[in-house]
This record gives structure tokens, sequence and C-alpha cells, in this order.
């Protein structure tokens, strides 16, 4: 329930939308609105101080008019074996073989085709036999089996992950792993209250379905902002749209059901909302699951 401190100058009509922790060799899959991906590596970006405003990306990325990044993924490697699962705003999700991406363009390359409404919200690496999380803003989320999505090509389009009503939207993605049994899934609202709940309180279903309720957002809560997986050696980034941060640890969390309304975990300025979440492993300094979201 902290205030917390600024994290980044913003302009007034910008926030903070992702946060992650990367080795300057890295490379960056830098994921666009309309479905492009492009590459960086981490040490073409500018260092800066917590204080500046950093540089935008259209200044490191040949984008177009109106294009923007959506979604970025961190890597060390193009191992075959890996695939890209990507989920959309609408509740489309796509899986592609990681060795697709491995031949950079200058121009950028076709991730997927895209609605013209539809955008990328999560973007995370799989081993095949992972298990898929998806959330929805209405505190729903859906769990089901990798395997229920076939691979495809890097131009498809993708199919239904979860059913969505008029006004819903996916807001994250979490990949689930085969030794993440012990980990629990923590949810954020626009709020600022949370809670962290058991991997296996989220039963496995077929894709496709309206999922089950992960958090209560009537009333106080607000829209489900963001969800992470997180175990109890974590910390947790919390980030507003005026740019603040706060960082908790993830133990400081109450841990209760499903169908619970949570509790607070950042105290919000009038008109200030909770826009993104990260969590942030306390062994390593490394960043836990997806972007898109997530912190994303």
């Amino acid at each position: 329930g902290g205030k917390g401190r600024v994290a980044t100058r913003t302009k007034e009509e910008d926030f903070v939308k992702s946060l992650f922790i990367a080795n300057s060799h890295d490379t960056i899959l830098c994921f666009s609105n309309v479905g492009k991906v492009y590459w960086l590596r981490v040490f073409q970006l500018p260092q800066a101080g917590r204080m500046a405003r950093g540089r935008p990306l259209v200044n490191l990325l040949p984008l177009k008019k109106g294009e923007q990044i959506t979604a970025v993924l961190p890597l060390n490697g193009f191992d075959q074996g890996r695939y890209i699962f990507m989920a959309t705003r609408d509740g489309t999700v796509k899986k592609c073989a990681l060795e697709k991406f491995s031949r950079q363009r200058t121009v950028g390359l076709r991730a997927l085709e895209l609605a013209e409404t539809d955008e990328l919200v999560g973007v995370g690496l799989t081993d095949g036999d992972s298990d898929i999380l998806l959330f929805s803003s209405s505190g729903k989320a859906i769990r089901f089996a990798e395997s229920d999505v076939r691979e495809m090509g890097r131009t498809a389009r993708g199919v239904r992950g979860i059913a969505l009503k008029t006004g819903q939207s996916v807001i994250s993605m979490i990949i689930v792993a085969n030794d993440s049994k012990d980990y629990q899934v923590l949810v954020a609202t626009e709020h600022g209250y949370g809670k962290r709940t058991e991997l296996a309180g989220f039963p496995a279903k077929r894709r496709g379905g309206q999922g089950v309720i992960a958090i209560k957002v009537e009333g106080r809560n607000g829209a489900l902002v963001g969800a992470e997986l997180v175990s109890d050696i974590d910390e947790l980034m919390l980030i507003t749209d005026g740019g603040r941060l706060v960082r908790t640890r993830i133990t400081e969390i109450s841990t209760l059901g499903r169908n619970t309304q949570g509790v607070r975990l950042i105290s919000l300025r009038d008109g200030e909302n909770l826009v993104s979440i990260g969590g942030v492993d306390e062994a390593n300094g490394a960043d836990n699951g997806t972007t898109g979201g997530q912190a994303n």
C-alpha cells in the first residue's frame, strides 16, 4: 500500500507500460500493433538514469505512421524446439516456431495477421508442453494446454483462446511450464487491489471457453489490468499511469481464493490508475513470466 517513487519521467499523454530485465547481448523481439516483429539488441538501447524519459522507439525502429510497439520479448537465442506463443486483445492465440524469427530484417517481419480493431497483448516462449493462462478485463481466466493450439506459420491469424463478451478484452497471458506447480498467480486491478491465488486453483479446460473467476471486479476494484506467475522469493513492480512505481515483496501480499476481491497493493492519487505490473525474481534479478502485458 506504499506511495512509491518516480520510476521514469513521462510526457502528459504518455505512461509506462512494461518493465523487464535483460542482459546487454540479449535480443529483444518487438511486436507491433499491426502484427509485425522487429529486432533490437539490448546494447543498442540508450542507458539512462531513473529520472530520464528515454528515447522513443520510433527513433530506433522503422515504424510506420500509426504503428506502435505493444509487446516485447527478450531472448538469449533461437533454439529449435521452442515456440513463440501470442495472444491478442480480442482473445485470439497463435503458436509459431521460434526459429522462424531467427532471420532478422531491418524492415521487420509479419508475425501474425490482426483484425483492424485487434492488437497483441501477450507474447511468451514455450517448450511445446506448457499450459496457457489468459486473463480478461472482466476478472476471468482460462487455462488450457498449449497442445490445443497447433503450430502455425508467421502470417496465420490464429484461433480462439477465450470467449469474450462485448466490452471485454484480454489483458494478460501467462505461460505455465511443467515446473511451475509450486507457483502462484498474482492479479491486480486498476484501482490498486490484488491478491495471490494458488496455481492449482485454476483448472485446465479446453480453449475457447469463458473461463473462471480470477478476482471480483465489481465495486472498489475496477477492471483487471495485470496477472503474473510468482513465488515467495519474488518481488512485484506496480506501475501507474502517472509514472510512479512501487516495489513490494510477494510475501506481503495475501493469498486468497479465486472468488474474492483481494487487498490494497498500492495507494493511488485522485484520478490515478494502476496500468501495469511485473514480477521480479529476487534470487537472480530476472523478470518472471511473459510480457504484455504482460509487465507487459
